[in-house]
């Protein structure tokens, strides 16, 4: 099993760390950029096309949560299931940089912030 270490290229479209999740620890998933098969996700579409790192990059929305591609069924549900907060993710991204939030979730092992 691979090792969390803070890694900006961890850092998923939408804001979760892959560099903490167990399917990229077990070696089963190579993490949402390299992730070839995703591309049913509209957010890892809509920000490669963008050229954007993530959803922090945006600055259509002033509000992550308006975005319909962000804000969406699937993602809901996966706050539900996961009890993730991914719109506090980004907003972390926004406020503190991207290495400081690879650092964040490495140290804390979280591939989400969790929902208060």
């Amino acid at each position: 099993m691979k090792e969390i270490v803070a890694d900006t290229k961890m850092i998923a479209y939408c804001g979760l760390y892959c560099g903490a999740c167990k399917s990229y620890l077990k070696g089963s998933c190579p993490g949402c950029a390299e992730n070839k098969k995703a591309t049913w996700c509209k957010i890892r579409s809509c920000n490669i096309e963008h050229g954007y790192a993530s959803c922090a990059d945006c600055n259509e929305f002033k509000n992550v949560m308006e975005c319909k591609k962000f804000n969406n069924f699937i993602g809901r549900m996966f706050g539900v299931v996961f009890n993730s907060d991914r719109s506090a993710c980004i907003n972390m991204i926004k406020g503190k940089g991207y290495e400081s939030y690879a650092n964040f979730m490495a140290e804390n092992k979280q591939q989400t912030i969790k929902r208060k």
